[in-house]
């Protein structure tokens, strides 16, 4: 049994070391924090239970796919919930848009507000199916490498359908003109790394993942993914450390060693890296080990960070439902802020998770559980003052619009900005979301999923491919996974993805 070791134990690192440990490997997972989950711990506090970063639970077939490798599906470990109206949106003028789950009930919320446009979204809708398919079932199980991988002929006779060489923006346009159903079309890929008009229309794939697959919640919170896929790597023989930090990592002959943790050395013939790509190669690989320079590392386009607030209230919120989008601002200066121009923003977008309107395991009887995220650019200064600068206009913000007290009635409050996701993820410049997905940072033009200097070092996680967010992280644990055993396990079944029928 060969020794690998999975440092971290976010969603790659999870999906990763399953995986390698399903085809025989000694796997052990070290973790920096005390509970598994990465960005998507949890903590609890005062009888409210907290998702600590990602709250949308969309593509389920990702999931699915997954668990379906070791024989098992997702109901075996939590139970889903489709959530209907999907999410609420905000406006500038006051008014708000509840978004239905369904195809046929999304035709007539949108002819209702743009006459005509019912056929377009059936079109657009239609069209997004075609990428998702290419792109979710094709492209993000590719490792990146090599632009020959590219070179599939399926993907090439619908090259054109792609639409790879146009922006988001310009796309949407084509089939909606009120500026409400544009922004609602929008507001998936902000949290790529670009503004729409700098993202593929490829990415409206992320629309028909939103409005044709669904927005879903499982019950008890999104910890519930983490604590199945942890059960489904110790299924397979995974050990997990937890409270280790890797502290260094140990080089010879072009090949790792080892690695260590605060004093104590681990041998192995194998590392597969899902902590920060940077962190990994500046602070914990010698220079001449590291792939890439900080001057590459700094001309990276990052996606946002965020400031989040996790807020208790002693009182029900009517007017805010599982998901909320406040549009009621200039989006176009935020993303400005965020992209062209780094800043804190002067008057940003903002979205709440109310869990609790779905859930009652996450808040005490009769109270409410907040997660309110303000996307800003990475690399800022965060310190108390501003913080608190932004929670009193989020606040004052949300009573405004849902006509609720809201500020008496918080008796839980804990923020989280850069200077925490640096100390607990060292994420580079504070990034809460990793590499943008910019046409010029896809495929094999993002950081090696397999050291070029080193033959047995992987990396995986959402500074390499496929990109960020929770179903491309997971995913590329098994990807990194796959190409390693390709170049190690040769007489191995075992693909970088699954089977899809």
């Amino acid at each position: 049994m060969k020794k690998t070791i999975v440092i971290g134990a976010g969603f790659a690192g999870l999906s990763a070391a399953a995986c390698l440990a399903k085809e025989g490997f000694d796997v052990v997972v070290l973790e920096k924090n005390a509970t598994p989950g990465g960005r998507a711990r949890e903590f609890q506090s005062d009888g409210f239970v907290f998702d600590m970063g990602p709250s949308w639970y969309w593509m389920p077939d990702v999931f699915e796919r997954f668990f379906h490798r070791f024989e098992k599906n997702v109901s075996d470990y939590y139970h889903l919930k489709r959530l209907d109206p999907s999410y609420r949106v905000y406006y500038a003028d006051g008014d708000f848009i509840d978004v239905p789950a369904g195809i046929p009930a999304l035709m007539q919320l949108f002819e209702k507000v743009e006459p005509g446009s019912a056929s377009a979204l059936k079109k657009f809708l239609d069209e997004g199916a075609y990428k998702y398919a290419a792109g979710m079932k094709t492209l993000v199980y590719k490792p990146g490498l090599s632009v020959r991988e590219l070179l599939d002929i399926d993907l090439l006779k619908g090259i054109w359908k792609l639409n790879l060489f146009q922006s988001l923006s310009r796309y949407v346009r084509k089939f909606f003109r009120d500026p409400r159903l544009i922004s609602l079309l929008e507001f998936p890929v902000l949290f790529l790394g670009a503004s729409p008009q700098k993202i593929p229309a490829l990415y409206s794939l992320m629309n028909y993942a939103d409005m044709a697959l669904g927005t879903w919640y499982p019950m008890g919170g999104m910890y519930k993914i983490v604590e199945g896929m942890v059960k489904v790597a110790e299924e397979q023989g995974v050990t997990f450390k937890y409270d280790h930090a890797v502290t260094d990592i140990e080089v010879s002959n072009n090949s790792v060693r080892g690695v260590w943790t605060d004093g104590k050395y681990h041998p192995a013939d194998f590392v597969l890296a899902t902590a920060d790509y940077h962190h990994v190669e500046r602070d914990l690989l010698a220079p001449g080990a590291a792939q890439y320079s900080e001057r590459y590392w700094n001309d990276r386009i990052l996606a946002p960070s965020c400031l989040i607030f996790f807020l208790g209230l002693n009182k029900k919120v009517p007017n805010l439902l599982h998901h909320t989008l406040f549009f009621d601002e200039d989006i176009e200066r935020h993303l400005s802020e965020i992209y062209d121009l780094p800043k804190w923003p002067t008057a940003p977008q903002f979205y709440v998770c109310c869990p609790s309107k779905s859930d009652d395991q996450v808040a005490p009887e009769g109270c409410e559980n907040l997660f309110v995220l303000i996307p800003v650019a990475p690399g800022l200064s965060d310190g108390e003052s501003i913080r608190e600068k932004y929670f009193e206009m989020v606040i004052r913000r949300i009573e405004k619009l849902t006509g609720e007290s809201l500020m008496p009635h918080i008796i839980f409050k804990r923020s989280y900005a850069h200077n925490d996701f640096k100390s607990d993820y060292n994420a580079f410049k504070g990034n809460a979301y990793g590499l943008a997905n910019t046409l010029l940072q896809t495929a094999n033009l993002k950081p090696r999923i397999a050291s070029n200097k080193l033959n047995n070092f992987f990396y995986a996680g959402q500074l390499t491919a496929p990109g960020p967010g929770v179903p491309p992280s997971l995913i590329s644990g098994q990807v990194a996974a796959g190409e390693l055993l390709k170049r190690h396990k040769p007489h191995s079944k075992q693909s970088a993805s699954p089977n899809v029928k």
